[in-house]
């Protein structure tokens, strides 16, 4: 099995071939193909690379499958004593990415 830990947005994420993975909004656009270089650790056949920071000879193809809103969260503001209640909700702007590939 091969997979390897890409950093995405300042977020480290375990990908591997045919993964859809939801990522903090990217400025790109739906069935776009984007290479990700900024590989950390690559694992294929027990072999085992490690970056410093990076490993520099792989690539991750990935395609853009959507631009979408994540799960709503409740944030509530409580003081006590003064009748004083707000309750907002919050949704994180995600992309969906497909891995394609991973080359070394």
């Amino acid at each position: 099995m091969e997979y390897a830990v890409v950093r995405i947005g300042g977020k480290q994420y375990k990908v591997s071939k045919g993964d859809i993975i939801d990522v903090d909004k990217q400025d790109m656009k739906v069935n776009d193909q984007v290479v990700l270089d900024d590989v950390l650790l690559f694992v294929s056949d027990g072999k085992t690379k490690i970056g410093n920071p990076r490993v520099s000879d792989v690539k991750i193809k990935a395609k853009v499958l959507i631009q979408k809103k994540g799960k709503k969260i409740r944030v509530a503001k409580f003081k006590a004593k003064v009748r004083y209640r707000r309750v907002m909700g919050f949704r994180s702007q995600l992309t969906s990415l497909e891995v394609i590939s991973i080359a070394s």
